[in-house]
């Protein structure tokens, strides 16, 4: 083999590379094929100079999914107009497209915890009137139609006084399983209909997890 590859017809300098090509892949294979590498592929200095290789890669690799993770979390965070992160924080539930929040911080914004940086929070109970009339959460505004909810939220914007405090929308139903989310995502899709993307009137939506059906029993 070695009368081969030093053939007058093949220079060293052309024999060295091709032997690396050939022979780096065979790193996990048998202990004998490993042996036979180190025997041809050269210096001991070369064999030290292919780990690292493969370690940059590694790392280069790793890196790169870190800054995407990164970055779509940046961009789930961030209310509709970009301009901000979401001020309250939120909770997993059954529409990924949307953002929930627990009856509990659903409380602490009545109870005024939010009260320096949000000058209105405008809470839109979509269940029919009988249920609202059997009970609902002070303040809340019934808004069953989307003509209704229209009405009241976009033919006159709420507009702050203060532009450093926010106007933000809950949704909710009995359960916020359907009808509070259909309202959230029309109330959304009209309001960029109205404006020049990517602003809006109301960029920071909500939707209450459990709708009233569990808020009720803890308050």
């Amino acid at each position: 083999c070695r009368q081969l590859f030093r053939s007058p017809s093949m220079p060293s300098s052309v024999i060295r590379p091709i032997l690396k090509r050939i022979d780096r892949p065979q790193d996990r294979d048998t202990p004998v094929k490993t042996k036979r590498r180190r025997s041809v592929a050269g210096t001991p200095g070369e064999e030290a100079a292919a780990e690292p290789v493969a370690r940059l890669l590694r790392s280069r690799s790793f890196c790169h999914e870190e800054i995407e993770n990164l970055l779509a979390n940046d961009h789930r965070e961030l209310i509709g107009d970009f301009s901000k992160a979401y001020l309250l924080q939120t909770v997993e539930g059954k529409h990924q497209d949307l953002k929930y929040i627990s009856p509990e911080m659903m409380v602490a914004v009545l109870t005024g915890q939010f009260s320096s940086l949000i000058e209105s929070c405008v809470i839109v109970d979509c269940r029919y009137p009988y249920e609202y009339e059997g009970g609902h959460i002070k303040g809340a505004v019934n808004l069953p139609m989307e003509q209704d909810v229209e009405e009241f939220l976009l033919k006159k914007p709420i507009v702050p006084f203060d532009d450093s405090k926010r106007v933000i929308v809950i949704f909710h139903c009995e359960f916020s399983s359907e009808r509070g989310p259909r309202m959230c995502r029309f109330v959304r899709e009209k309001d960029r209909a109205c404006n020049e993307y990517p602003h809006l009137h109301y960029p920071e939506l909500y939707v209450l997890k459990g709708g009233y059906r569990e808020f009720f029993p803890q308050y």
